[in-house]
């Protein structure tokens, strides 16, 4: 028997995983369903469907709402922009440009499991992600050795985090840059363990704990 085909909206996206973004969007504004439901002018039930059925196809409109709502775009919504590369929508029309404090811009580090680190190597610098934590004011992260992030170790290095709200042409950056080092002390080991916020994505064997303690931490924000 042909698999069945998943459900699609109106602009042909297919629609497995929009409930897990409408609760993981309320989740990041703060709302609850039955605001969310209020200021879409839907019933809180029906959200609740979307959200709890793969199956389910809103049409535009309610697309629309949501999004509005929910201060996004359809697109993402639909996760139509999963493969696109952040920050294609035009720029505002007016707006602002600030530094962050080391006080925001720490608290902004605390919130991200995914951050990017420059890694100088032999045939010069590599950017490539990593799943991070912050313990004890200090980034680290769990690598496999021979990697390229364990060849961080005993280097000055560049890590950066930031959020990209395409929508309103909007976001931020934190920029760290600090020396490198291989944990091999057992007890910070499990303390580095215990602290982590999740497991590294790519999987596999990875337990070379790599920590950056912070020199200069600096960051920036564009606000409409």
């Amino acid at each position: 028997m042909a698999d069945k085909a998943p459900a699609r909206t109106a602009e042909g996206h297919a629609l497995g995983d929009l409930g897990r973004r409408l609760a993981a969007r309320r989740a990041v504004l703060g709302l609850s369903r039955r605001e969310t439901a209020t200021r879409a002018d839907m019933a809180p039930g029906y959200l609740q469907y979307l959200e709890e059925h793969p199956g389910a196809a809103p049409g535009r409109g309610t697309l629309l709402r949501l999004a509005e709502v929910l201060e996004t775009t359809v697109r993402e919504l639909t996760g139509g922009d999963t493969d696109l590369p952040r920050g294609l929508g035009q720029a505002s029309r007016s707006p602002e440009f600030t530094s962050l404090s080391v006080p925001e811009c720490r608290a902004l580090l605390s919130t991200h499991g995914v951050g990017r680190i420059a890694v100088p190597t032999a045939s010069g610098p590599v950017v490539v992600p990593v799943n991070y934590s912050v313990v004890d004011g200090a980034i680290a992260f769990r690598t496999e050795p021979g990697s390229t992030p364990s060849q961080a170790s005993g280097c000055q290095v560049a890590f950066e985090v930031d959020r990209i709200d395409d929508a309103f042409s909007s976001g931020w950056s934190v920029l760290v840059r600090g020396r490198a080092r291989t944990v091999t002390d057992p007890d910070e080991v499990r303390r580095l363990a215990e602290g982590a916020r999740s497991e590294p994505w790519a999987g596999g064997h990875r337990d070379q704990w790599v920590r950056i303690d912070p020199l200069v931490i600096t960051g920036r924000r564009i606000t409409v």
